[in-house]
């Protein structure tokens, strides 16, 4: 007696389910925020004042396999990012991003570029805080490493308030890819949310949470998405400034876990 078809037909049927969704997972984390984990609130260099961030950041538990050919996997990978400010006026500064990637082979790979333009025309005052708003525009040509598609560009919007001891943020953040192939289906979303409070002076503890739910016009499902929530510690006591945190993924579409920290050093 011939075996009844059945079965194969399951089996293949359970496959091509199998690799629909690994196809989906990867798709995700390939929009990871992987360079810059930050949420932008009230901080603006001043008319012709220049500054360097060094961004750090790295995953001790997360996705291993590339997501597409020339992809750096974050598993055990250490991104470095320096960010080099400019002030312009009060309102307005501008600055350029050079990222780089050290993989967990040990192969450092440079990312390419991005350029940066940062308005706040709603500020806090100084002393009693306030309501702050504004915009940042981003334009990126990177490799592989960070990319698959080489062009693309990112508008975040800034809203907040700052008092004398505590600090929220909100980043709306919509991505556009701009390369052929690559620009169908409008913007990929990202919601970055920031609570801080001071426990002492120039000393704070609180949160950053990181939602990317994929295209806007087509979210994803939630457990493909990409939510990770920090416990941050902000030291602002020159000459130290600096952000360290340790990020939690929430979703099976998240890496596990992620370090990460930023340094500021005045050129002034």
């Amino acid at each position: 007696m011939s075996p009844a078809p059945q079965p194969s037909r399951r089996a293949a049927g359970l496959l091509r389910l199998a690799m629909s969704a690994a196809a989906a997972l990867l798709s995700a984390h390939a929009m990871a925020i992987s360079d810059e984990i930050q949420v932008y609130t009230d901080d603006i260099s001043k008319p012709g004042e220049k500054g360097v961030e060094l961004h750090v950041n790295t995953t001790p538990k997360g996705r291993s396999m590339p997501a597409y050919p020339g992809d750096v996997p974050p598993y055990h990978s250490i991104r470095f990012t320096p960010e080099f400010s400019f002030g312009a006026t009060r309102e307005f500064d501008w600055g350029f991003y050079l990222p780089s990637v050290l993989d967990a082979n040990g192969n450092f790979h440079v990312g390419g570029g991005k350029l940066r333009f940062k308005w706040l025309p709603l500020q806090p005052d100084e002393a009693a805080g306030g309501w702050y708003a504004g915009g940042n525009l981003e334009i990126s040509r990177l490799k592989k490493a960070f990319s698959e598609s080489p062009w693309s560009s990112e508008v975040r919007t800034i809203f907040g308030y700052r008092a004398p001891e505590w600090l929220i943020g909100i980043n709306p953040i919509f991505e556009w890819n701009l390369s052929p192939g690559f620009r169908a289906g409008g913007p990929d979303f990202t919601l970055a949310i920031k609570a801080m409070h001071d426990v002492r002076p120039g000393i704070a503890f609180g949160f950053e949470h990181y939602a990317g739910i994929g295209k806007l016009a087509h979210p994803l499902p939630r457990d493909e998405q990409e939510q990770t929530f920090y416990l941050t510690l902000d030291v602002d006591r020159k000459p130290w400034i600096f952000n360290v945190g340790i990020g939690r993924g929430l979703t099976p579409a998240t890496d596990r876990w992620t370090l990460k920290a930023i340094f500021e050093l005045p050129l002034n």
